[in-house]
């Protein structure tokens, strides 16, 4: 028996963890944005499914491996558990096309604002009889291409201005997002969370 399900698509970087200018290649450098957790577990306990979408080219480019990137989202999961927030599935890109790669230019295709890995996560979460209502998902990121991937997978794209805030980008290129909020506790919690603000 098939369950519909809404699902938060989350950026990674200037969304969920501090921009630091570079990748993230430990730990160390891995810092919640404030609240940032408390938002994700309120999120989970109304119901959503939280899948992580993010481009990780620093491993194209020989600044980080992919064994790193995917420590770094353990350790992002062990700090969402701590809330009662980890999420359920979580998809990186590692390909970059100014930087071509015999192993990862096959994955050039998933780099947002391709829809894919959104995708993908559909796809994986119908393997488990979940199907995603579109019309009730979001996708909150920091860059332009984080909302033009929402609006190509037919989800709601919010921007959030942590991060790039690339807020006049997307005013520019017509790239409109739903909502803009300053923060992603601010997106879940005074707009996704609050239908009287909508």
């Amino acid at each position: 028996m098939e369950q519909s399900v809404k699902v938060l698509f989350l950026d990674r970087d200037g969304t969920i963890n501090q921009d630091i200018g570079s990748y993230v290649s430990s730990r160390e450098e891995f810092i919640l944005i404030d609240r940032a957790d408390e938002a994700i577990a309120a999120a989970r306990k109304a119901g959503y499914r939280i899948v992580i979408i993010t481009n990780q080219a620093g491993i194209a480019r020989g600044i980080v491996t992919p064994r790193q990137v995917e420590d770094i989202n353990d350790y992002l999961n062990e700090l969402l558990a701590l809330k009662q927030a980890a999420f359920d599935l979580c998809y990186y890109c590692p390909a970059h096309p100014g930087y071509p790669h015999p192993e990862y230019d096959q994955y050039l295709d998933c780099r947002k604002p391709s829809p894919r890995m959104v995708e993908q996560a559909v796809a994986d979460l119908l393997k488990e009889g979940l199907v995603v209502d579109r019309a009730a998902s979001f996708f909150i990121g920091d860059k332009v291409i984080d909302v033009e991937c929402g609006l190509r997978a037919g989800v709601r794209p919010i921007l959030v201005r942590t991060g790039h805030n690339e807020e006049a980008l997307c005013q520019e290129r017509q790239v409109v997002p739903e909502h803009v909020a300053d923060d992603l506790y601010e997106a879940i919690m005074g707009y996704i969370l609050s239908p009287a603000s909508r």
